[in-house]
């Protein structure tokens, strides 16, 4: 009798273990329940579907629900939400929100892939109607939905992480006033002060307010139909608010099955992204993953990651021994005209770590300086001070930042040292970077403080 893997969540792990399972092992009867309509779509794209640089929300679906019935044999069941998972008897509880009715599947191999949720604090006046998160394509139709049919002239972004960055750019693409509040003293996750000051003055430079250091207390409901919003740094009356204040994981559904989680509670999963129970698997947003440097178990919620380790835990289903050879903590995002991206350690978590390490910053040129649209970059290196070993990288600049923080994140894989990163052979012209590529500059520049 064929055997049956149950996917419980159906975005980037989700339908990359359904897809893998059933591609080694084509016997398996898969079946994907996820609670929204959408599976298999972009997140990472709905600030540009709202900006309307990506013009209809079905542009960020890869595969459709039918196509993955009719290509690839693998059932998907959406409007499903899944309330409760039985180990023992080996089934998943759910109510089909269609119909209205329960609904019991019986599992010999289960993925948990329930992904993470937006992060809302109990704020007096949240659950105000023009306020707004952006983790699923839902939220991205609803915000969108709202401009269209409202008056929207001034915005707030609570949160200056990455997706406050991407919809600060959005938001005044579409004409609004933009004001960002960060309750912390930096933006972006904590990169360091020689990155993020660049990325502040791009954003007062575009007219974007940036207050940092800044609570919110409250949301009020005016009688003009603003909202005030209260903060430790004043009042302010705006049209519509986003928040990208962070994610948690959606990990409730697994713990009282007896799943064991670890950091913030993410499901806690081996390299193999096996759970504590037997043939029970966890991938994506909603577990952990490995540091590759700190050798840790962390929340490091990231689409990429997600969807290798939901490959990883699909081809084990199917009978395979592959393993998830860790994060990095790479990310990389567009503020305007900048690109800004990091990997590795930054110098705030290398002190937070007791790890015994120098830094080095340079600031170059994208291109020749002669050639039209050379534009500036900011290279910032971590390394070991003892072994010389890379730590991490941040950069900002106007071009070429994705392809060499690509370049750090393959040094780190490796173990390289600031030596090695010094004797690369990059590439050159004109064109494209200066004879001394600027991640080359920081190299030999890090090499005299080692």
């Amino acid at each position: 009798m064929a055997e049956n893997l149950v996917v419980v969540g159906g975005v980037a792990a989700g339908m990359s273990a359904a897809s893998q399972a059933k591609r080694r092992r084509p016997s398996l009867n898969v079946t994907v329940l996820e609670k929204s309509e959408f599976v298999s779509y972009g997140s990472c794209g709905l600030p540009y579907y709202i900006m309307d640089v990506v013009k209809k929300h079905t542009d960020l679906i890869a595969i459709t629900k039918e196509r993955f019935k009719s290509e690839r044999d693998i059932n998907v069941l959406t409007r499903m939400e899944v309330v409760g998972i039985d180990p023992r008897e080996g089934k998943v509880h759910a109510v089909d929100q269609n119909e209205k009715k329960d609904v019991v599947l019986p599992y010999d191999y289960l993925a948990i892939t329930t992904g993470a949720s937006a992060i809302r604090p109990p704020i007096p006046g949240i659950d105000n109607r023009a306020i707004f998160q952006l983790r699923t394509l839902d939220d991205g139709l609803a915000i969108k939905g709202y401009i269209k049919s409202s008056h929207v002239k001034r915005t707030a972004i609570i949160g200056a992480g990455y997706l406050g960055m991407e919809m600060a750019e959005a938001l005044k693409g579409l004409g609004f006033e933009v004001i960002v509040i960060e309750k912390l003293p930096n933006i972006l996750g904590g990169m360091d002060t020689e990155i993020t000051s660049v990325v502040e003055k791009t954003l007062e430079s575009n007219g974007v307010r940036l207050l940092k250091s800044s609570e919110v207390k409250s949301f009020d409901q005016k009688d003009n139909g603003l909202i005030r919003i209260e903060t430790t740094a004043g009042s302010f009356d705006v049209d519509m608010v986003i928040l990208g204040i962070g994610v948690r994981p959606n990990s409730e559904l697994a713990k009282a099955a007896g799943v064991v989680t670890g950091e913030r509670d993410a499901i806690l999963v081996n390299e193999k992204m096996e759970t504590n129970l037997p043939h029970v698997y966890a991938a994506g947003d909603c577990a952990t993953a490995r540091h590759i440097l700190l050798k840790k178990d962390l929340f490091v919620p990231m689409g990429t990651t997600a969807n290798k380790q939901g490959r990883i835990a699909g081809a084990n289903i199917a009978g395979a021994s592959e393993t998830f050879k860790g994060a990095a903590g790479t990310a990389v995002v567009k503020v305007f005209d900048l690109e800004v991206a990091r990997t590795g350690l930054t110098e705030r978590e290398v002190r937070d770590s007791k790890l015994n390490a120098v830094t080095t910053t340079i600031t170059s040129r994208t291109r020749a300086h002669y050639y039209p649209g050379s534009r500036p970059i900011t290279v910032k290196l971590v390394i070991e001070k003892k072994s010389r070993r890379l730590l991490g990288a941040q950069m900002v600049g106007g071009e070429g930042v994705s392809k060499r923080i690509d370049i750090v994140v393959a040094g780190l894989y490796k173990g390289m040292t600031i030596d090695d990163l010094s004797r690369l052979d990059l590439s050159y012209a004109p064109s494209f970077a200066p004879v001394w590529d600027p991640l080359l500059v920081a190299a030999n520049d890090a090499m005299k403080k080692v």
